[in-house]
């Protein structure tokens, strides 16, 4: 098999959106059917301690960006991997060849992230960064419009298609010569 510029036999994906847009979930579920690795950022900064303490106005830990980089920089050159996290701006862009931003009704998101108990400002702060589509323009913004892409998650049915979607585009992915 052919070899892109960086050495990578595999694609590596960012699957990225508002908590509560189904990451995790769509991530797990591609990895089984592709047999690519999931990194869960946030499970990644728990348990390498990548951070540089606990915020508790928003209930979660501060990432250290330049920490999680370090710590992803080999796996990310040999490719193969599926990046689950809410933000994707500071990641190198030569890491990735398709960038994924899930989105989710409000009234859905909503009732998502009010069943894992987010409240007050956590609550308002992550509908609001999904009515503004800040996560969608962050992509843009931070890759190259042609491996960004936006996929409804607003239910089971969604994210069995997005992982169809997505493990067909894997299936026909071809190195860069």
């Amino acid at each position: 098999m052919a070899q892109n510029s960086s050495g990578r036999r595999r694609p590596n994906i960012m699957i990225t959106g508002t908590p509560g847009t189904g990451k995790t979930t769509t991530s797990s579920a591609l990895a089984e059917v592709t047999q690519l690795r999931h990194i869960n950022v946030g499970d990644l900064v728990k348990e390498k301690k990548l951070h540089d303490g606990w915020d508790d106005t928003l209930d979660c830990y501060v990432i250290n960006e330049d920490l999680v980089c370090d710590e992803l920089e080999d796996m990310m050159e040999q490719g193969g991997n599926i990046v689950d996290h809410h933000g994707c701006d500071f990641f190198p862009e030569r890491w990735f060849d398709k960038v994924v931003v899930l989105q989710t009704d409000n009234t859905v998101l909503y009732d998502r992230l009010s069943r894992r108990g987010y409240t007050g400002q956590k609550l308002s702060n992550n509908i609001e960064c999904e009515i503004f589509q800040i996560l969608l323009e962050e992509a843009k913004e931070s890759y190259p419009e042609d491996i960004v892409a936006s996929l409804r998650s607003d239910s089971v049915e969604d994210i069995g298609k997005n992982v169809e979607i997505l493990s067909n585009w894997i299936s026909s992915w071809s190195p860069v010569s």
